[in-house]
């Protein structure tokens, strides 16, 4: 089917040709423009419309850089459909490194917005009437918080057929069954029946090159699915294992933290997964996991209080365990953290 111009804001974008479009969104106190900033890649042929988007916590840094890396291997030449990519739509959490916009609510927790709410929500608003409602799927970058790693993994509903056939296209190791919440952007999307992905790797403010060139990749491997690019998926083909449930593993004892596990590491029921001691290096306690599972999240501050989570577990049955595992050890020979 012979392709029509896409239309963006104000901007007519004709078949074969990238366009930058830039959105009114906000101004500074000294009176700066601030702008939604979105690539669109439009094809040649009739397809999808897959909008790639990432720094909705500003502070989420990984995502950027595939967007960035995303837009040097797209051809509209050789694309079916529309591509448009937003690597930073918390432009507020951005410059100032924060999660958070300036009134340190978050972006997150504020769509499908309002015109005339409070800044989060009007941001939100815009976003979802300018690009969210011109998407047929959504494929939506995040890390680990600040100080949190995680390892590389797609968060969706499973019970939503389209968007599972994503997750299984995309490539990681672990697919983690996860409702909703009310204000996400994945909130937004479910109402409007777009299909959507979270992929989350790595951690706030730090570059993850393993989990960035996995997300480029993961992001063509979705696009080949959806027959918007030619071509077989890359790289050794990890089979993905689907956790419907995981669970934290919290600190029972105040003081410093020496974790005995990994990231990625697969861990038993009863497992010492960390010890705590005080600083003075007497009263050594073990804390143990309630969980059979592989360790999808960890903090990095070696010092905890009572309560707090120190490791993100996915749960798995059976064999499950064993195959999850499998597929951390294919990922990470896959995507060498030495090679940038």
């Amino acid at each position: 089917m012979k392709q029509k111009a896409f239309h963006l804001a104000t901007q007519r974008i004709m078949p074969g040709s990238r366009h930058s479009v830039k959105i009114p969104a906000a101004r500074l106190y000294n009176d700066t423009p601030m702008d939604l900033h979105a690539e669109v890649f439009h094809g040649v042929k009739s397809g999808p419309t897959l909008l790639v988007c990432a720094a909705i916590h500003g502070d989420e840094l990984n995502g950027i850089e595939v967007c960035r890396r995303l837009m040097g291997e797209l051809d509209p030449l050789q694309l079916s459909g529309t591509v448009i990519i937003v690597p930073v739509v918390n432009v507020f959490g951005f410059i100032q490194q924060s999660r958070y916009l300036p009134d340190r609510r978050d972006l997150n927790r504020c769509f499908p917005g309002s015109e005339r709410g409070a800044l989060g929500s009007r941001l939100a608003y815009l976003f979802s009437e300018t690009l969210v409602q011109n998407a047929t799927h959504i494929i939506d970058l995040h890390t680990g918080a600040i100080h949190r790693s995680n390892l590389p993994q797609i968060r969706v509903d499973t019970d939503n057929g389209e968007a599972l056939k994503m997750a299984e296209s995309f490539g990681t190791p672990v697919i983690l069954h996860s409702k909703e919440r009310d204000g996400s952007l994945r909130s937004l999307a479910t109402e409007l029946g777009i299909p959507l992905i979270l992929y989350e790797a790595g951690e706030a403010l730090r570059f993850d090159y393993a989990a960035i060139k996995a997300g480029v990749i993961g992001v063509q491997n979705v696009m080949k699915s959806l027959k918007m690019m030619k071509g077989r998926r890359s790289r050794k083909k990890v089979k993905p294992v689907v956790a419907h449930r995981s669970g934290w593993i919290r600190n029972e004892y105040d003081g410093l933290v020496v974790p005995k596990v990994e990231l990625g590491q697969t861990i038993n029921k009863g497992q010492v997964v960390a010890q705590t001691v005080n600083p003075h290096g007497d009263d050594l306690h073990a804390i143990k996991s309630p969980y059979h599972g592989i360790v999808i999240g960890i903090s990095n501050i070696p010092v905890a209080n009572e309560g707090e989570a120190l490791f993100n577990v996915a749960q798995f049955d059976g064999e499950q365990i064993g195959d999850a595992s499998e597929n951390v050890d294919v990922f990470a020979e896959t995507y060498d953290q030495k090679t940038i």
